[in-house]
């Protein structure tokens, strides 16, 4: 068996996935549009800005290395041949790099493309009991869309200047599937913002935070969040009242709940709003989510008031939605019998 020194599998891991296709497997690499490419193989891997992320596996990285070994399904010494004793024999064509962002540390997001309708997309949120409004308002103000090849749904996170820093992603037909886009920074998750006018969204650049006191729901996941608007539509009439936003899951902690790390999230929502009083922590109701809850009580005990709100019905917010919804039709079938 080869033997490899660290500083091989340094050099090797420096090869980038697009330069390796380039210069050694031209006929495997397919132009989709603008700096972005595909493989001939896996359309729904995509290539661009120095990343790769195979959308329909739910995962992605950045070396032809890793591509080779969990892509291909090669043993990690043959990659290690292939790609050193191909760059030996002919060392590659680097293409011209990109312009550094002006924010130099700034982590580059690979979106997937985007469908022209959101039918599949709409008709999956809809399924899961989601309110029709709260799904078009969203689609409306980009923070979800439909991608093309799959059709998943995208949940986007914008930065303070409407720029898009990270994405989600919920198969449609596959429920398993489920993940985060590439270069995705966790400080600007899904969320949804509270509004003075019924247009004003993160999305369109204008949080609409008002100098009133209010209280941040959090959730593990997008579906959650909508999950959570939708039930407060059906009750209040008013699913935009309060901030609200996903964690991108949560984690159990060891030892003293006071010594987890506070969500970057949630650390960045809280840290400039002097609007916010009290967070309602609505969690999943399994070990996971009871844990991560009783940390973020003793992180934030003092700080400020916490509500400790796990779903009454079921593992999720949106089992705790879809049996509000199933009473609310079997009370309706009841009162029309009537």
């Amino acid at each position: 068996m080869a033997y490899y020194t660290q500083e091989q599998i340094e050099k090797a891991r420096e090869m980038d996935l697009l330069t390796y296709l380039q210069n050694y497997e031209p006929q495997e690499l397919v132009h989709v549009t603008g700096k972005t490419y595909c493989t001939r193989e896996h359309d729904s891997l995509k290539i661009s800005n120095g990343k790769w992320m195979w959308w329909s596996r739910g995962f992605g990285g950045a070396s032809a290395l890793d591509y080779l070994v969990k892509v291909r399904g090669d043993p990690f010494t043959k990659a290690m041949e292939k790609i050193l004793g191909q760059e030996a024999r002919r060392p590659p064509i680097l293409m011209p790099k990109e312009e550094p962002a002006k924010d130099a540390k700034a982590k580059k997001l690979l979106l997937p493309e985007k469908n022209l309708t959101s039918d599949v997309v709409r008709s999956y949120l809809m399924g899961r009991g989601i309110d029709a409004d709260v799904i078009d308002t969203c689609i409306r103000n980009g923070l979800i869309y439909e991608s093309l090849p799959h059709h998943n749904c995208i949940f986007v996170g914008f930065d303070q200047d409407g720029g898009a820093r990270y994405a989600s992603f919920r198969a449609t037909r596959l429920e398993k599937i489920m993940g985060e886009a590439a270069g995705s920074d966790k400080k600007y998750s899904f969320r949804i913002e509270p509004v003075a006018t019924p247009e004003t969204m993160v999305g369109d650049n204008r949080t609409g935070r008002q100098n009133i006191d209010r209280t941040l729901h959090v959730f593990e996941s997008a579906i959650d969040l909508l999950s959570f608007a939708t039930k407060m539509k059906h009750l209040t009439g008013d699913w935009r009242a309060e901030p609200m936003i996903s964690l991108g899951g949560v984690y159990a902690p060891r030892g003293d709940p006071a010594q987890g790390k506070l969500p970057i999230s949630l650390a960045e929502r809280i840290r400039d709003d002097s609007n916010i009083r009290s967070i309602a922590l609505h969690l999943d109701n399994d070990y996971a989510g009871r844990e991560a809850a009783k940390m973020l009580q003793a992180k934030l005990a003092g700080k400020y008031q916490i509500r400790n709100e796990p779903p009454c019905y079921g593992k999720d917010m949106n089992d705790e939605l879809m049996h509000m919804l199933q009473k609310n039709r079997k009370k309706e079938r009841e009162n029309h019998v009537r």
